[in-house]
């Protein structure tokens, strides 16, 4: 039986999500983490040349990234210098980074009634709009500025209790309990200061990335909670932090990734995409080319063709983590009858006959025989047949690299709040299986026949 560490895990869980308040930081976090453990980063402009046995990772609009190893084991010596990887194909974990906040415009600055000054900000992505106002707010993310060498992007997250979006009193708002509409541009814009002195933010900004104010050109700025993670419930069964979807997963991923014994006929791929939350569409989302490239770059400077990257493409297996729905405890009847899932007993693995998530018969059996070896629990996860659910990134990357895919995540409350509860076990659980994940190879010996070796 395996002996779980869950209070390590959730220790080193907490101190990633305390540092990522969003994408740029999470991607930045894990890049720091990979360079230490002696992994090269690759340029997406230049040449790569990649030596058997070692760790790589790419970043794209430093906001995504793909970290992959080229296997030691089964080499043959080309030549003196050089060696070639034998691998069947690719073993993937993919996951997102982003999550729903809001965003400030370029123009930021409004004043109110002479007296107030408060950010212009507009929606990123689908969050339960109530559950920003009246909490500490600050704001992270990218600066681009202008340097004697030319443009440069700084990262910035002013880390101190900076902001907050008031509620109207109920006694000026009575329906506010009665299904009250919020509107995000009047009710959602934080208040900053007293407009006294205006430019004060960018001078603070400014500051943080030690450039004069003049020299910012651009800016992607969010706002983020700054309530840290947490443990609560009467045995402490419970975790809570804002980003948990899908932090929690990315974290997860990059742990077993690390972790994970040396696979001996597949080359591990752990991928991290941006902007999941508002359709993937872009040139770091899962819409993207940014996975297909990166493999296509690895099977030709491992020596590889066409017809060999089509082969492995073929022997290749993608779990696509992106946190689920528990059953809420207020709620009950807003999940399936049968399928569904609770805190803390184990991954989740999702299911859609609209293909909203790709798993089929194939990919959830795998799962369950990776889960099995890991000797971690696993769950359903259906919507109710007359409700519409979320997707997520499998779908949508499997328009690129169509691989064997499997949609899974951690059960969670509160999906899209500033503040999310997940179980204190399932992180655990998550890491054990990755481990197992990149530690295997996918084998399709015929129609219908598979193995995991």
């Amino acid at each position: 039986m395996h002996n779980f560490d869950f209070n390590t895990v959730n220790e080193e869980l907490f101190t990633f999500l305390n540092a990522s308040p969003n994408s740029f930081f999470a991607v930045a976090n894990i890049a720091n983490t990979l360079i230490a453990q002696g992994y090269t980063q690759l340029s997406e402009g230049k040449p790569w040349q990649l030596e058997i046995g070692k760790g790589y990772f790419v970043t794209r609009n430093e906001s995504s990234l793909i970290a992959f190893r080229v296997p030691a084991l089964n080499c043959e010596i080309a030549e003196a210098s050089k060696a070639e990887a034998n691998y069947n194909g690719f073993q993937i974990y993919a996951c997102h980074c982003d999550s729903p906040s809001f965003k400030l415009k370029y123009n930021w600055e409004i004043v109110a009634a002479q007296k107030y000054l408060k950010l212009n900000v507009e929606k990123y992505g689908g969050m339960i709009m109530s559950t920003w106002l009246d909490r500490p707010l600050s704001v992270a993310g990218r600066v681009i500025v202008e340097t004697e060498k030319g443009v440069e992007s700084r990262l910035v997250n002013i880390d101190k209790d900076l902001l907050m979006i008031p509620s109207l009193a109920i006694h000026m708002n009575r329906d506010v309990n009665e299904g009250y509409k919020w509107n995000a541009q009047n009710d959602m814009l934080p208040l900053c200061g007293s407009n006294l002195v205006q430019g004060d933010l960018k001078n603070i900004i400014a500051e943080a990335v030690g450039v004069e104010p003049k020299d910012i050109l651009d800016t992607d700025l969010f706002l983020y909670n700054r309530m840290p993670a947490t443990i609560y419930g009467v045995e402490k069964e419970f975790i809570a932090s804002g980003r948990l979807d899908d932090l929690q997963c990315a974290f997860a991923g990059y742990k077993g990734f690390l972790e994970a014994e040396e696979a001996p006929n597949s080359i591990p791929v752990y991928c991290l995409y941006d902007n999941e939350e508002v359709g993937s569409g872009t040139k770091q989302g899962a819409a993207s080319t940014f996975l297909k490239d990166t493999l296509q770059r690895i099977n030709s400077a491992l020596g590889k063709g066409q017809e060999q990257y089509l082969m492995a493409l073929a022997n290749s297996f993608m779990v696509s983590a992106d946190n689920g729905h528990a059953v809420h405890p207020n709620n009950v009847d807003k999940s399936d009858a049968n399928n569904r899932p609770f805190l803390n007993e184990g991954i989740v693995i999702k299911y859609s006959a609209n293909q909203k998530y790709t798993t089929d018969a194939v990919a959830g059996a795998l799962f369950r025989s990776l889960c099995k070896k890991a000797e971690v629990p696993v769950q359903v996860f259906h919507n109710r047949s007359d409700m519409l659910g979320g997707s997520t990134l499998g779908n949508i990357s499997g328009n690129q690299v169509a691989v064997k895919t499997v949609d899974i995540g951690l059960p969670q409350l509160a999906m899209h709040s500033a503040y999310e509860t997940a179980g204190v076990k399932d992180t655990a659980y998550l890491v054990e299986a990755v481990k197992v994940l990149f530690s295997t190879s996918l084998v399709e010996e015929a129609d219908g026949k598979y193995s995991l070796k």
